[in-house]
This record gives structure tokens, C-alpha cells and sequence, in this order.
């Protein structure tokens, strides 16, 4: 088993459905990515993300051009993507209950090199990233991974809009963070509040240069 999945995960699967991930969009979103370049090709990394849509997680998955594990809400591992989910490598996590297994996967994958992506919302909500969860600075802190953030607007319709013709989404990557440091909890929730506040900024960034364009 590659170091970069989690145990059970099939790294043929995994890759077959990243590769449907890079097309499959297509058809239905116009998709610009800016900075793509920023994207470490290798190594941990945390991947921090604002979440608006439920489309944001698929999407990004099939545009890092790397192995992507995420941290994937318990309730979509129903039906069929309770069986593809796991196989392609994705965590589930139990929102508001104390659960470190999922957690504990990951930092796995981040000692073998992989990526890991959270959104640290925790759930999908405006996208401007109103609060944040400590996973992600704490599995950044663990592993000594870099931070990415990356933002996505346009995924989301506008309350009391009709259904849009390939809509123009766009793709903010940031420059990444380091590794924080510190041990306690008050460098944790610093390290926290700086995550937070890069992605907020980049939100505010990419809308400038959507209103522009």
C-alpha cells in the first residue's frame, strides 16, 4: 500500500477516479486555476479550503494533480459512494463527535508524503470562511507539513437563482504556509486563526479579481 493512502484505499481506483475528476467538470463549469504552479508536487501538505458547494471537494480532487486524501463528512458515505468513498481513499468524519481515527489516518498519509485536504468550515456555508476547526493546524503541527490554502468561488448558485449554463468558476491557490510551531494550545489556536485569515484574504482577493473580469 502506497504511503500517501490510507490503509484500504486501492491506489488503481484512486487514480482512475482522479483522472475522471480532470474532465468530467467540463461540461457543466467553466474552471480557470490560478497559480497552479503553487501546488507542491510532492511532500505532506495540508490542503485548507473554503467550502460553498458541494461540487468544491470532487472538483478539487481532480485539479491538484497529485494524490488527494480529504476529510469527507459521515453523511456522504451513503449508497454507493459508502463503497467508492474509502476505496479512493477519502476519511470519513463525524462532525461534533470526538473521533480521532479519521485524524489518525491522516497524519499517516502525511508522514508517507501525501496530501491531505480539509475544509476547515466543517461544513458548506457562504465560503467566506466565517470560523475555523484546529484539525487542520494540528495535523500540520504533527506532521510538519506545509499549509496550501486554496479557495473556489462560483460553485455555489446565488440564493433564488435559476439554474445557471456552465457557470464561471475560479480557483485561487495561495502561496503555501509554513509548518506551525509550538506545542500548546495557544500556538495551536494562533496557528488556527492564521489559517483562517489566509483563507479569508484570499477569498477577498479572487472576488476582486472576479468583479474585474
Amino acid at each position: 500500500m502506497p504511503a500517501d493512502l490510507p490503509p484500504g484505499a486501492s491506489p488503481r481506483l484512486h487514480d482512475v477516479a482522479r483522472w475522471i475528476g480532470t474532465w468530467c467538470f467540463r461540461p457543466v463549469l467553466r474552471v480557470r486555476v490560478h497559480h497552479r504552479e503553487r501546488i507542491p508536487a510532492t511532500g505532506p501538505v495540508v490542503l485548507v479550503a473554503n467550502h460553498s458547494a458541494l461540487v468544491d471537494g470532487p472538483l478539487l480532487y481532480g485539479l491538484l494533480g497529485r494524490r488527494a486524501v480529504f476529510l469527507v463528512k459521515q453523511e456522504m458515505f451513503t449508497g454507493p459512494l459508502g463503497w467508492l468513498l474509502p476505496r479512493i481513499g477519502q476519511l470519513a468524519v463525524r462532525r461534533g463527535e470526538p473521533d480521532r481515527r479519521p485524524l489518525t489516518a491522516a497524519l499517516a498519509v502525511l508522514r508517507g508524503g501525501g496530501l491531505v485536504g480539509v475544509f476547515p468550515e466543517g461544513t458548506r456555508g457562504s465560503g467566506d470562511v466565517a470560523a475555523a476547526q484546529q484539525g487542520a493546524a494540528w495535523l500540520a503541527r504533527a506532521s510538519g507539513a506545509a499549509v496550501l490554502p486554496i479557495v473556489c468561488r462560483g460553485t455555489r448558485r446565488p440564493d433564488g437563482a435559476g439554474r445557471r449554463f456552465r457557470p464561471q468558476v475560479d480557483v485561487w491557490v495561495g502561496e503555501p504556509l509554513a509548518p506551525p510551531a509550538g506545542k500548546g494550545r495557544a500556538e495551536l489556536a494562533a496557528a488556527t486563526e492564521t489559517i483562517r485569515a489566509a483563507l479569508a484574504g484570499l477569498v477577498m482577493e479572487l472576488d476582486d479579481v472576479r468583479s474585474r473580469t
